[in-house]
């Protein structure tokens, strides 16, 4: 349920969550989001920030923290989290999602569910993973899909994550939607890359959606749409 922001002091600090577009970035909503306050609170400035980065090509929850809130931003980020993902099986994008086109192709006919079921399996538990270079992890003082766009050559060092779940919700060859619960730093188009090569096979992120970060459900979130409208009638 979403929340009466009536009462909300959003300069001493208040933690928001927001449903974002597709095709937005994090920095986005969160631009979006301070301009409209410091239009209704007649401010020039507010501190705020999101507990989590969200790729312009997924939707789903991101929460933002204002003022005093902001120092909450770590505690956030280090907790839990859910996605819905859909893969592609059979090929393979530069990025590992739909910002690039397919530069591989493969045949799909013999996978199978088992062969799908088994091979999730590897992934739960600690495993080591390599960032997407299509990502805003920093490298010598620049986001990494700076280097990416420009066709620059960019090693990405692999870090560890932990995967607690995965489920599968969906399987019609060549796509799977599954259900993921994961710690930190986990990046689902790396794991999707890695379930292709798992399979020797390709895979790439055609959907993602977050869903869950710690206690806080992309159903309590808000719309940037609503936001801005219930701002207006406060």
């Amino acid at each position: 349920m979403k929340k009466d922001l009536s009462n909300y002091d959003f300069v001493s600090g208040e933690i928001l969550l927001f449903d974002k577009p597709l095709d937005w970035t994090s920095f986005d909503v969160v631009n979006r989001v301070r301009y409209k306050l410091c239009r209704k609170l007649n401010i020039k400035k507010l501190k705020v920030g999101h507990a989590g980065t969200l790729d312009p090509k997924a939707t789903g929850l991101v929460v933002l923290c204002t003022g005093k809130s902001t120092k909450k931003i770590e505690a956030i980020q280090s907790e839990e989290k859910e996605y819905i993902a859909t893969v592609k099986l059979g090929a393979t994008t530069p990025s590992s999602d739909l910002e690039t086109e397919e530069d591989q192709t493969f045949d799909t006919s013999h996978l199978t569910l088992d062969i799908i079921k088994e091979t999730l399996n590897k992934f739960i538990g600690e495993t080591q993973q390599i960032p997407p270079v299509f990502s805003a992890i920093k490298v010598n003082g620049k986001r990494a899909f700076h280097y990416a766009r420009n066709g620059e050559e960019l090693k990405m060092k692999a870090r560890t994550v932990q995967i607690h779940e995965i489920e599968i919700i969906r399987f019609d060859n060549p796509e799977l939607e599954i259900k993921i619960n994961c710690g930190k730093g986990t990046y689902i188009r790396s794991l999707s890359r890695d379930i292709g090569k798992s399979l020797n096979n390709g895979a790439y992120l055609i959907g993602l959606r977050r869903t869950q970060i710690g206690e806080n459900d992309v159903k309590d979130a808000w719309s940037i749409t609503e936001f801005e409208n219930y701002l207006e009638n406060m």
